[in-house]
């Protein structure tokens, strides 16, 4: 299961997203917004952010204007290794190097032909090598 937010500039590629989330077969948590209004994005960043935290979600996909707020805040909760990514390859790096579960996305910076590239690369990434398992045990251990 998904966890999925946007704030207002991200609302639409949310809808998006969610739509290709059903075609890859995934099920999917929406935090909101619901439309266009404007809305502060921390506090559905965090929603989604402690959805993942809690296991109540496997990953989280945030999406607001540039990605770079809602990972800020992601990165807050304990347990959260949030990434803006914006192209296939940091997404999978993201995923396999660094053990990401949040994903977050700038819906001004990226377009919809990106967003279709990233998103399935960035679920479909394993974190694979010991290396890399070992790394992020020392980030977890920070906090």
């Amino acid at each position: 299961k998904i966890a999925i937010g946007a704030d207002h500039r991200g609302y639409e590629m949310k809808e998006a997203i969610k739509g290709l989330l059903a075609e890859l077969g995934y099920t999917c948590q929406d935090f909101g917004t619901n439309s266009t209004e404007t809305v502060d994005y921390p506090d559905i960043a965090h929603a989604v952010a402690l959805a993942v935290s809690r296991k109540a979600c496997d990953l989280g996909i945030m999406i607001d204007g540039a990605g770079i707020g809602s990972c800020m805040v992601a990165n807050k909760v304990p347990g959260v290794r949030a990434a803006m990514c914006y192209d296939a390859t940091s997404a999978r790096n993201s995923r396999e190097h660094n053990g990401a579960n949040v994903l977050t996305l700038g819906s001004t910076v990226i377009s919809d032909k990106e967003m279709r590239e990233i998103v399935p690369v960035w679920l479909s990434t394993e974190l694979t090598e010991e290396r890399h398992r070992r790394r992020i045990a020392k980030i977890d251990a920070l906090l």
